[in-house]
C-alpha cells in the first residue's frame, strides 16, 4: 500500500508554491484555492482514502497524487470526485501557470505526461 500525504505535509507544499507566486498568479490562485479535502478517485485513490483537492476551477480540480508525488489537473462533473487518474508530477505553481495562461489565451489546459519548462516571473 502506498503512504497518503498528511495534511500538515500537503499544506507545507502549498505554502511553499505561495511564496514563489507573484501579482497575478497569486491572486488567481487565491480565487481557486480551497481548503484541501479528500475526493473519490476509485481507480487507484481508494487504497488511500482518496486524493486531497485543493483547487476547483471550473469543472476541473487540481490534486495531489500521493502515488506519484505530485499534483494534477482532472475534469469532475460531481462535486468530490476525481473523473480521470493523471500521474503527472507537476509542481503546483506549474499548474497554476497553465491554468492562468488558459484564462487569458483562452485555450484549454494541456493535460501533460510530466513537467514542462515555464517561466513563471
Amino acid at each position: 500500500m502506498w503512504n497518503p500525504i498528511s495534511l500538515e505535509e500537503l499544506q507545507l507544499e502549498i505554502q511553499k508554491a505561495e511564496t514563489d507566486l507573484k501579482d497575478e498568479l497569486l491572486v488567481f490562485w487565491s480565487l481557486i484555492k480551497i481548503e484541501p479535502e479528500k475526493w473519490v478517485e476509485s481507480q487507484y485513490g481508494d487504497e488511500g482514502g482518496g486524493f486531497w483537492v485543493v483547487g476547483i476551477f471550473g469543472n476541473q480540480c487540481i490534486w495531489y497524487n500521493d502515488i506519484e508525488d505530485g499534483f494534477n489537473v482532472s475534469d469532475y462533473t460531481t462535486y468530490g470526485k476525481i473523473n480521470d487518474y493523471w500521474c503527472n508530477k507537476d509542481e503546483i505553481s506549474w499548474i497554476i501557470y497553465r491554468l492562468f495562461d488558459s484564462v487569458k489565451t483562452g485555450k484549454p489546459i494541456m493535460k501533460l505526461s510530466g513537467p514542462e519548462k515555464m517561466d513563471l516571473d
